[in-house]
């Protein structure tokens, strides 16, 4: 009964966080009706009722444990996540991974079209940074250059933009786990490590062991993303399954077998949990996102 409770309380944690960041954004993006209309109504399309909010989630996590203020976590979680749509939007594009299919709907370029698509990304991109110059987000200034710091190195190329320049050059080759690791951590783990750590901003400086913490976690991601890529059916994940396969790309499953890459994953959770040891119980909200992030139904 306890672990039900556990789980329940956990539950309505993320609904209540999942509701205020779609509020934020919703406020955040510019009205369906305002001019250039067009344009406006893909950033929502692409941003709005859609995802499990992940790095939303940790920005609230991480900030809850350093004890910031929730008005700032809206704003910074916002911002990560319009980041993240955007990256979707440009991976979908045909000129990328070309998939016709994104959170159980057509791709934006499919609902609209590929250079309304492009725009979408670089608007939304644009519009995260307006995000988080506008507000005061941090006490210290020096903080505040260190969050908009943080988060253009996420979206650029050392982040996910080099992440996704590695992964398209290693189409039809066979990497290494070593190599596998070093082009995750900046596609997928770049802009996850980042939500950890401008939430934490948000309150003073951020542990290194929240650090650590992220990238296992980020690695983890992507880890079960590519199990339930070969293992899951399009209805379940909402996007085109078995694509990666198709298209010839590198990922755990095809380097290291399903089973192993799923043991891998169980490494980086507790990995990731021994990461968070010193903050006793004010960590539970990232311990129990690391559970969610590996434990999804393979």
């Amino acid at each position: 009964m306890a672990a039900i409770a556990v789980e329940a309380d956990f539950t309505a944690w993320m609904g209540g966080v999942q509701e205020r960041v779609e509020a934020a954004l919703e406020r955040s993006l510019p009205g369906a009706q305002q001019a250039p209309a067009r344009l406006h109504q893909a950033m929502r399309y692409a941003t709005l009722e859609g995802g499990k909010r992940v790095r939303p989630l940790l920005v609230f996590a991480a900030g809850e444990l350093a004890g910031a203020d929730p008005s700032r976590l809206e704003v910074v979680a916002a911002a990560v996540e319009m980041i993240h749509a955007y990256s979707l939007v440009h991976d979908d594009m045909p000129c990328m991974d070309n998939d016709v299919l994104r959170r159980g709907k057509p791709t934006v370029h499919v609902e609209y079209d590929e250079a309304t698509a492009l725009l979408v990304g670089d608007a939304l991109q644009t519009l995260a940074f307006q995000l988080i110059a506008e507000r005061r987000l941090a006490d210290d200034p020096g903080l505040h250059m260190e969050m908009v710091r943080l988060l253009a190195i996420a979206c650029g190329s050392r982040g996910m933009a080099g992440g996704q320049a590695i992964d398209l050059a290693a189409t039809g080759k066979q990497l290494s786990q070593l190599e596998l690791e070093y082009m995750h951590v900046r596609k997928t783990g770049a802009l996850i490590g980042a939500a950890v750590q401008l939430g934490a901003l948000c309150a003073g400086p951020c542990p290194a062991a929240l650090e650590q913490y992220a990238h296992r976690v980020g690695l983890a991601f992507q880890v079960v993303d590519d199990v339930l890529d070969a293992e899951a059916s399009t209805a379940t994940l909402g996007k085109t399954a078995g694509k990666d396969s198709k298209q010839g790309k590198p990922t755990y499953v095809s380097a290291m077998g399903s089973a192993r890459a799923k043991a891998f994953a169980e490494e980086l959770r507790q990995g990731a949990h021994k990461a968070l040891a010193a903050f006793g119980a004010g960590a539970l909200r990232l311990r129990q996102l690391a559970d969610f992030i590996v434990l999804r139904k393979f």
